[in-house]
């Protein structure tokens, strides 16, 4: 697993609802309104829903801007709703007794947070932060069941998604066993620039560290080393993958063997 020291972060950074009509029944912004056409989500997962089941879930989903390091679930709480990246990623954490904290997986566009929901409990045991800022489709807990009663292929693809997320989980954690730093330090890269946007995002060699259970100092010689082998350029906390080819002949067969897995289950380009 990735580990992560824990500093001091809010509980919950604020929220910024972008350019949504207000929803007739609880005041909050919407999406649409019940007879308004869905566009074509950003979301892979709600994009690959027939058009007639996507209607009926737009008007109940709410667009935020999330920034780094909000906390969309806490541990043993109840989960308030689900959310459907569509640019930037969240990092699934577990929290350690001493005072540490494990990253477990990520969720980007090809994704959703909130899978105990989907599974039959209202309480995760680990925390979804967001660690690049982007903008969340959001699925309030209440409406969720009757979302997924009335859109039957949700179901279908938030369960294949659940197994995709799953080996990329177990993927994970038998490559920090068994691979070594620059192998995972270029899977990780390869795993944010899928969810990034873009080709440049900010990423400080202490949060790499944090990632990759190591101590800050190897991770300092294997971003020289690929910085100096053209793969990245890095300044000021921001990475920019400058050979993304080279950076997946760097990496472990981790990152393809999820990828592989992502497509199979669900059409995905990147996992």
């Amino acid at each position: 697993m990735q580990c992560i020291v824990r500093r001091d972060l809010p509980a919950r950074a604020a929220e910024r609802h972008v350019g949504l009509p207000p929803k007739p029944t609880h005041g909050s912004r919407c999406l649409a309104s019940e007879n308004a056409p869905a566009p074509t989500p950003r979301n892979r997962l709600l994009a690959a829903l027939p058009r007639g089941e996507l209607a009926k879930l737009w008007p109940r989903l709410e667009q935020l801007v999330l920034d780094q390091k909000h906390v969309l679930m806490t541990p043993d709480e109840p989960i308030p709703a689900v959310y459907f990246p569509e640019t930037g990623w969240v990092s699934m954490v577990a929290l350690l007794a001493e005072g540490k904290s494990a990253e477990v997986g990520l969720v980007g566009s090809e994704g959703m947070v909130g899978l105990p929901l989907l599974l039959g409990s209202e309480r995760s045991n680990v925390e979804a932060m967001v660690q690049c800022r982007g903008t969340m489709l959001r699925l309030r807990a209440s409406s969720f069941d009757a979302a997924l009663a009335e859109t039957p292929s949700l179901r279908t693809l938030l369960l294949r998604y659940t197994l995709a997320f799953h080996q990329q989980i177990t993927q994970t954690a038998a490559c920090n066993g068994h691979h070594a730093l620059d192998q995972r330090l270029a899977r990780w890269l390869l795993m944010a620039h899928d969810r990034a946007g873009s080709d440049e995002f900010p990423l400080t060699q202490e949060f790499l560290a944090m990632m990759l259970c190591v101590h800050r100092p190897g991770v300092t010689v294997a971003a020289r080393l690929f910085q100096q082998a053209g793969l990245i350029r890095y300044a000021q906390g921001r990475i920019t993958i400058v050979d993304r080819g080279g950076l997946e002949a760097a990496a472990c067969e981790c990152y393809s063997a999820v990828r592989r897995g992502f497509s199979h289950l669900l059409g995905a380009e990147r996992g």
